[in-house]
């Protein structure tokens, strides 16, 4: 069996390595070469901190194909990718084409094997903000709605899916991100000295991250968001990762100067960013994944969007909305900085055999 696998950012790199893992050993266990992976890298994320580093350090194979393809609007990117994963998917000729979470890559790996009549099975499936001004929603949906199988992380994924009318090949696996926590958190104990180089004491730092469309290119919202964080940084240290698409919204508003304490930082590797996120007292995010990370590893979490796909870590109580109110921000802040986050959110996020359920299920799916 065939599977070529796109991927093109950063928290795709990490759910691409479970499986890839889980795929070598499948074939080892097997005795043989059952399955074969071809990778396709589009190239959204390109610079070596934020890519490179990140198949460096997880063993993921090195992509057969590298698209280059970055910048531009989001319809621009998603129709050049397009068109370069269906030339080399009409080479390939796989018997799946495996996607990832909610990206243009994503998207345009959906719809180039579909137009192809190649099935596409969907990791991280299901999930919803119900807010359509986020191009991640419409990736998710469109996406969903033209693959064979989707792998679902929890039951409330299923249940958004059946919501819409689709049922079939629609299976609840786990999540391979609570997978890729299990596995990578010891080594990167080990192996990072992050904490060293920044001189960090656990649980006396909180980690933020800021990169989504709908904060970075509002400027009333990231001038808000810089507030509060100059606010808390008053308090504790805080430390922030950039991503080159905030750096340069910050540089173009002028807000650097309004920082304050605010310690900024280069996009960092995959196992120092582990690290940090297991050791911080508190996470201000707008991602996704690290919404989800901070609960693997019992980290309270305050989340600067107005909605979340992942509800089920504001309704366990380890996630805070707050939007891009430094007020908000300040309140939860002072409200969760001395709590601890259970096992029971972590407990719907699976096992840790997410992988190994979805490369069971490729082989096995009944044609």
């Amino acid at each position: 069996m065939k599977i070529v696998t796109v991927v093109g950012a950063r928290p795709q790199f990490v759910k691409a390595a479970t499986i890839s893992r889980a795929i070598r050993e499948h074939n080892i266990k097997q005795d043989n070469d059952d399955i074969s992976e071809v990778m396709i890298h589009t190239g959204q994320h390109f610079d070596k901190n934020m890519s490179q580093v990140f198949f460096d350090e997880l063993g993921i194979p090195k992509p057969a194909y590298n698209l280059d393809i970055s910048g531009g609007t989001h319809g621009a990117m998603t129709g050049r990718m397009l068109e370069k994963i269906e030339s080399e998917l009409m080479l390939e000729k796989p018997d799946w084409l495996l996607i990832y979470g909610d990206t243009n890559s994503t998207l345009a790996g959906a719809l180039a094997a579909a137009k192809l009549h190649i099935p596409v099975a969907h990791v991280e499936a299901g999930l919803r903000s119900f807010n359509m001004r986020m191009p991640e929603e419409v990736n998710r949906i469109l996406s969903d709605r033209i693959s064979t199988l989707l792998f679902c992380p929890t039951t409330i994924a299923v249940n958004n899916l059946n919501a819409e009318g689709i049922k079939s090949g629609v299976l609840n696996v786990g999540d391979v991100m609570y997978d890729a926590s299990l596995f990578y958190r010891h080594q990167a104990k080990e192996k990072s000295m992050i904490l060293n180089s920044l001189a960090l004491t656990p649980k006396a730092y909180v980690l933020v991250t800021c990169h989504r469309a709908e904060n970075t290119d509002d400027p009333c919202r990231l001038a808000a968001i810089v507030d509060g964080l100059a606010s808390i940084a008053e308090d504790i240290r805080v430390v922030l990762p950039l991503h080159p698409r905030t750096r340069k919204a910050l540089h173009d508003l002028g807000l650097f100067e309004q920082m304050g304490d605010v310690e900024v930082l280069e996009p960092l590797s995959f196992m120092d960013m582990v690290q940090l996120e297991a050791s911080a007292k508190v996470m201000i995010t707008d991602s996704g994944g690290v919404q989800k990370e901070a609960c693997f590893f019992g980290v309270p979490c305050i989340t600067m969007r107005d909605e979340t796909e992942w509800v089920e870590t504001v309704d366990m109580g380890g996630n805070v909305l707050v939007g891009a109110d430094s007020n908000r921000m300040l309140e939860a802040y002072g409200r969760v900085g001395g709590v601890s986050v259970g096992s029971a959110v972590r407990n719907i996020y699976g096992d840790g055999k997410a992988s190994e359920r979805i490369v069971k299920e490729l082989l096995e799916y009944q044609w």
